[in-house]
């Protein structure tokens, strides 16, 4: 009990927790490690063996408690590895992390070392495994020699499937060793022959990731163990010092301690800097080189599943540590397990974001490497400098400026920018012999050397004393300064403290500057990141939501509150930024970071957000920006020298030192010295540390667990009550599934319970992301009814349905039993394909006649389209420009949610569960009955709004559309001698003219029976989008060239889209407005289907028949709109328009119906024009406003009237003649669109070329108004045309474009 609580009181002080052996347990024997995958066919040398944790000091501490099996599984991930005298033996070391489930961290960092087999059993043991090996081996070579090499059995797990190809291919040779082992060419082991060896590891646990310290101080313990002479003191004496007598650094210092022959140096960063991070990133971006660690870091922020791959254990640390720390401001908020132990391989089944780390055999080939989901996987191959990433993969804003500045900083410390394969750095054991005789001689005179802790040596100080005050001695010391001869120990010892100083200055050995150096790159390299969040967040505080009055009910509301502007943010952002700022908005990391901002209002600020917010703050000193500035210059990191010079200030002038090694009070005879071997320690007097001695960190404990308390990720509340807490810890999970997966405790209990996590987990964010896209997309609809403002942008839109896809692709990932191609889903339906369309075969009957059917859009025209999930994934699969399974998964998906189908298929997919349970194990989510309902339920939430996210995505397929002509019912109005033709454009083009078959008339029955005639026609085109436009004509030819119209009906056959363009009108000349060509707008039809859960507005339509008859018609109804609503509807009109260009270019959608459909700019002109206007007949004839428009013209050229405007100012004039050469040109236009097509285009024109508000005033003061308005009529009144022109002028700010389908033919 005691050593539990001396080892608790100071362990947030100390700079080690826990120092520990683990190796070979000689009274258990040999236990083959079965969870890591044994392979019998392997020679026993290469087998795993179980590793045991054999001491650990001290026994546990209160704030990290001993995790034995962890701590084992972690310090030698393979088990125990045996070894001959043929084999190479040099030490190894690398790191590890363990993450508990509040995120906070602890290090460990292992070195491992051969040591010779003592024990007899041991040796027998293997001689017999041998023996056992080489027998079944002579025999399998007689029977199949390839037996061996046969394939997993499709039935077997894909995870099973992947660890049996990890142990396949050990090494290029890997079978002719095995061979060679069996036969009797003398390299098996033989227990009289040859001397057997077995890995064992050294481990120190700190909590702050001092790496270089840590691997120097294991280092000199391992040599001194091979060393030939015993080290100066007892190896417990220096364990005893770094556990209990070596403080943390205070934040802003630096620390010297001693090891067994020379000192070792650490540092911290100040609150100011940058956190610790004392990985080498050179060294990353070495092994990968700049622009595959720019990519994988872009991955990583956005949240992706990151497998590291190499043969190196620290190699997978210092690439995951590297890349998580240039994070900075923000945290991994997901599972990160660096190095995953071949126990372990079931968590890379984990359907949630992960970085994990996984070792490779030598000459394993990556695509033998079945991993069990990679359609959101980024595939990093560390040894080969290999980097396989997702698609659809947005990159880094500036990344090219970014990649140069990283290769300036990389190229001042000598390194290449490319990366690539260098020597591998010298072992352990030549590193240190080499120094070992000038490092004994050090260490003795080091242990005397530091004044600072007053440890000065007796006899030294004797000496000292001695020579204080002697004469003799003093000419002595003077002749030999003159004479040139040096004596280096007389002038330090007589110095005193000064040539200890100066030494810590100038004396540096060459490992210590390089550990400088590295230190340097480290911080520069950082720097540079930080500066780009700095540039792109530097106004993110403005785009936070703070509307809580306290904490409580913050955390109370905080899964219904929106913390942050998303859609204000990215509108404020530069265009190249959008792709990726959309995607890291949505983040766990970036939504934590938010919490935290907020957070901090009531509590002290989490360490990474104060940091950062200093460094916005200090930019702002120097650079102001406005914040309605977007810029997408680059700008350069200012920091670099700063940052690296505080390092070096730190390490070349040391702030503290820890006391020396001592002697302890051990017992004699215990601990005896053997060279090669590592001692059994004395527990008793490392299970404690000192009570009260140990003045420097007593001194600073009570401030220093202050300090610490902040510096773990998540450890930054210090709240009242449990119920704060409570809802703390519920905000901080918000939205992961998993934070860490435990590794002590393998059970299968707790690995079900695990597996049930994440289905909870699954089905939460299904519920969280269908929520978003359903609150987001309302929004946008309700503005367009005309509430309030919208909160999503297109590319809002598109990021939030990427997010769905990446969801799916993971539920369908979970419990997979065999993995084929890299879409899970996809799979699941290429499987589903094949059962039906083989009992298609059998029965002989249609694919879908067990599904269900959509009914017809309309009553007449347009004949069934059938719902079928086989028919939609058909659709993909001609889609040639798709080359992945998961790019077709990505669009069957956004197909279906188009369509408003994909919970629907979904379930028909899941339906047949013979399949289902063939794919998944009993634990995957899709067999979850109760969850798997829940699930679709969300999905059907979907169908209440509309979606166009496969149109307006695969914007260059060939889509098959068929369009319906209907005529008035009347039969003889249907019939026309002429040849008809139409053009359908949308918003990415148009169909071209199109020739229809005249006079082939189609019939077709509604509900009661009563026959309809229309035209139909099937095209195919390039994907038009959404539909805007149809163009109808006809050549006046025959006998019967009058047609009356009632509708064009046009379908997109893939996803079922049905547009209806309302007409009314006749087509043909002397009749209606004589027109022979009509352009109509289109409206969506909504499908009226009992399970559509609602519906969204419609979207423009062509102006209503009944006002296109003719003006006496519209005249003679009693329901003529009023003076104020006219003008209201002018209003309405061009606010529409100056709305339709304030949104982003992508999402502006079409302006052709904002300018001629119901509602738009020509329609609330013709309401203007029509107000007033004579009615009377003129011989039967209806009388349009185009007849006054060219009564108008005719008058102002007339000579005389000429001679009048001549008297008028120069502006009036040039009006005139602006207003007679754009009428004359469209009279004399060889299309034949009518009167009001007539007056449609000049509207059109008039708003593009800015000419309408100088038409208006002219129109109204031309005499011919007299005989044709009444006296009240809008026109006549000067004060209402000048408001008018006044609301026309706002639009000649904007570019107007239009449409080909309006201004064909059209020549000034």
């Amino acid at each position: 009990m005691s050593a539990t609580m001396s080892g608790s009181g100071s362990a947030p002080c100390r700079f080690a927790h826990y120092f520990i052996i683990c190796g070979i347990d000689n009274e258990t024997g040999l236990e083959p490690d079965a969870l890591a995958g044994e392979n019998f066919d392997q020679s026993p040398l290469k087998r795993t063996f179980k590793s045991k944790v054999l001491a650990h000091y001290p026994k546990n501490i209160e704030c990290n408690p001993f995790d034995q099996d962890a701590v084992n599984m972690l310090c030698m991930p393979k088990g125990l590895s045996f070894r001959t005298q043929r084999d190479s033996r040099a030490p190894q070391f690398h790191s590890f992390l363990i993450t508990r489930e509040d995120g906070s961290r602890t290090y460990g960092f292992v070195h491992t070392f051969y040591e010779e087999v003592t024990s007899p059993q041991i040796c027998s043991a293997m001689q017999t495994l041998h023996q056992m090996h080489q027998a079944e081996h002579n025999a399998s070579a007689h029977n199949c020699p390839s037996a061996s090499s046969s394939s997993p059995s499709s039935s077997s797990s894909s995870m099973d499937s992947l660890a049996s190809s990890l142990d396949e291919v050990e090494s290029p040779t890997s079978a002719q060793g095995s061979r060679r082992n069996c036969g009797c060419s003398g390299e098996g082991y033989d227990s009289v022959r040859d001397t057997l060896y077995v890995s064992k590891a050294m481990c120190l646990i700190t909590p702050m990731p001092f790496m270089h310290a840590c691997k120097r101080f294991l280092s000199q313990l391992h040599h001194a163990v091979t060393s030939n002479q015993p080290p100066p003191l007892p190896l417990e004496s220096y364990i005893y010092n770094i556990l209990y007598e070596v403080p943390l650094p205070p934040p802003g210092r630096s620390l010297k301690f001693h090891g067994v022959y020379e000192p070792i140096l650490c540092q911290r960063p100040g609150a100011g800097e940058l956190p610790l991070a004392d990985f080498p990133l050179g060294e990353a971006f070495r092994l990968l080189g700049v622009e595959n660690l720019v990519q994988l870091f872009t991955c990583v922020l956005l949240e992706m599943q990151i497998l590291l791959y190499s043969q190196d254990y620290q190699r997978l640390m210092v690439v995951a540590e590297g890349i998580t720390t240039l994070l900075f401001p923000f945290q991994w908020q997901h599972v990160y397990v660096p190095i995953l132990p071949a126990s372990l391989l079931h968590f890379l089944d984990a359907p949630v974001p992960y970085l994990m780390g996984l070792q490779s055999k030598e000459g394993t080939d990556r695509s033998k490497l079945e991993l069990p989901q990679e359609a959101n996987l980024c595939f990093v191959d560390i040894d080969n400098h290999y980097i396989e990433l997702p698609e659809d993969f947005p990159q880094f804003p500036n990344k090219p400026e970014f990649i140069q500045e990283l290769t300036e900083v990389l190229l001042s410390f000598g390194l290449s920018p490319e990366g690539g394969n260098t020597s591998p750095a010298p072992s352990i054991a030549k590193q240190t012999s080499t120094l070992e005789t000038e490092l004994k001689s050090v260490s003795l005179s080091e242990l005397v050397d530091d004044k600072r802790n007053g440890n000065l040596g007796g006899e030294a100080l004797d000496v000292l004393e001695l020579l204080q005050g002697n004469p003799t001695l003093e000419r002595l010391q003077a002749l030999a300064k003159r004479t040139g001869v040096k004596v280096a120990r007389l002038e330090a010892l007589a110095a005193g403290q000064k040539a200890v100083g100066e030494e810590s200055v100038g004396g540096r050995s060459p490992k210590e500057e390089q550990e400088l150096r590295n230190a340097k790159l480290n911080v520069q390299l950082r720097e540079v990141f930080a500066a780009r969040f700095a540039t792109m967040f530097a106004d993110y505080e403005s785009f936070v939501i703070q509307n809580s009055p306290d904490l409580e009910s913050w955390l109370t509301n905080r899964e219904q509150m929106h913390n942050f502007d998303k859609a204000s943010f990215l509108s404020d952002q530069p265009e190249p930024y959008l792709p990726f700022l959309s995607h890291f908005i949505e983040t766990q990391m970036f939504a934590t970071f938010i919490d935290n901002k907020i957070i901090s209002q009531w509590e002290e600020k989490e360490p990474l957000l104060r940091v950062f917010d200093g460094r916005i703050e200090k930019a702002r000193l120097y650079n102001v920006r406005a914040p309605s500035l977007r810029s997408s210059i680059y700008q350069k990191c200012t920091f670099l020298k700063e940052s690296a010079q505080a390092i070096e200030q730190r390490l070349r002038k040391i702030d503290h030192t820890a006391i020396h090694p001592h002697l302890l009070n051990m017992k004699i005879g215990q601990g005896k010295y053997q060279q090669g071997f590592f001692p059994k320690l004395q527990a008793d007097v490392l299970a404690s540390g000192p009570t009260s001695n140990n003045r420097w960190s007593n001194r600073t404990c009570s401030t220093q667990r202050k300090v610490d308390r902040h510096r773990q990720p998540n450890d930054h509340l210090v709240l009242d009550n449990d119920l704060k807490e409570k809802y703390m810890q519920e905000a901080r999970n918000l939205g992961k599934n998993l934070r860490q997966p435990k590794l002590s405790d393998l059970s299968p209990a707790v690995i079900a319970q695990t597996n049930w996590k994440f289905v909870e987990g699954l089905l939460k964010e299904c519920k969280i992301k269908t929520k978003r896209m359903l609150v987001e997309k309302m929004g946008r609809e309700a503005v367009e009814m005309g509430h309030g403002e919208a909160n999503i942008t297109g590319l809002e839109e598109n990021t939030l349905i990427a997010s769905l896809c990446d969801l799916l692709e993971r539920i369908w990932s979970h419990g997979l039993q065999v993995k084929q191609g890299k879409s899970a889903l996809w799979s699941h339906l290429l499987h589903y394909q094949a059962r039906e369309e083989k009992n298609e075969l059998q029965s002989e009957s249609p694919v879908s006649n067990s599904q269900d059917k959509r009914k017809p859009e309309s009553s007449v025209g347009l004949p069934a389209l059938r719902v079928s999930l086989i028919q939609d994934m058909r659709h993909i699969q001609n889609m040639g420009e798709i080359k992945t399974d998961v790019g077709r998964a990505r669009a069957w998906i956004r197909l279906s949610l188009e369509k408003k189908l994909l919970s629907q298929h979904l379930k028909q997919l899941l339906s047949n569960q013979t399949l289902t349970k063939k794919l998944y194990k009993r634990y995957a989510f899709l067999r979850c009955e109760e969850e798997k309902e829940q699930f679709l339920f969300h999905l059907l939430s979907l169908n209440t709004v509309d979606y166009f996210c496969f149109t307006s995505v695969f914007t260059t397929i060939m889509i098959p559309y068929r369009a319906v002509i209907i005529p008035i019912k009347k039969l003889s109005n249907a019939m026309t001698t002429s040849n008809p033709w139409l053009c359908v454009s949308g918003e990415l083009g148009d169909s071209g003219i199109l020739q229809i078959t005249k006079n082939v008339l189609e019939m077709t029955f509604d509900s009661a029976f009563r026959p309809h005639a229309h035209f139909s026609i099937a095209f195919k085109c390039q994907n038009i989008g959404r539909l805007t436009t149809v163009q109808l004509g006809h050549d006046n030819s025959g006998l019967l060239a009058k047609w009356l119209v009632d509708c064009v009906m046009v379908r997109n056959e893939i996803t079922g889209h049905t547009y209806k363009f309302p007409c009314g009108r006749w087509l043909g000349k002397g009749v209606d407005d004589g027109s022979l060509e009509r352009v109509l707008i289109g409206e969506l039809v909504v499908p009226c289907n009992d399970e559509d859960g609602g519906r969204t507005p419609p979207l423009q339509r062509s102006p209503s028949q009944i006002r296109r008859i003719s003006i006496t018609s519209l005249t003679g109804r009693g329901n003529k709109p009023t003076t104020v609503q006219i003008q209201e509807s002018i209003g309405e009109a061009v606010n529409n328009i100056i709305k339709h260009f304030h949104k982003p270019e992508k999402e502006r959608g079409s302006l052709t119906v904002l300018l001629c459909g119901e509602g738009g700019l020509v329609w609330a002109l013709e309401q203007f024009f029509h107000h007033g206007f004579r009615t009377a007949r003129l011989f039967q004839k209806n009388v349009f406003v185009w007849d006054f428009f060219e009564r108008a013209v005719a008058l102002m050229v007339n000579a005389d009237h000429i001679e009048d405007i001549q008297e008028t100012p120069e502006p009036l004039s040039l009006t005139c003649e602006s207003f007679c050469r754009y009428v004359n040109a469209i009279n004399n236009m060889p299309r034949n669109i009518g009167k009001d097509g007539k007056f449609q285009l000049l509207v059109c024109l008039g708003a593009r070329d800015r000419l309408l508000p100088q038409w208006l005033p002219l129109l109204a003061e031309c005499p011919v108004i007299t005989r044709m308005y009444e006296e009240n009529a809008l026109l006549r009144d000067k004060l209402t045309v000048s408001s008018v022109v006044a609301v026309l002028q706002t639009v000649n700010d904007f570019p107007i474009t239009l449409e080909t389908s309006l201004t064909k033919c059209f020549e000034l």
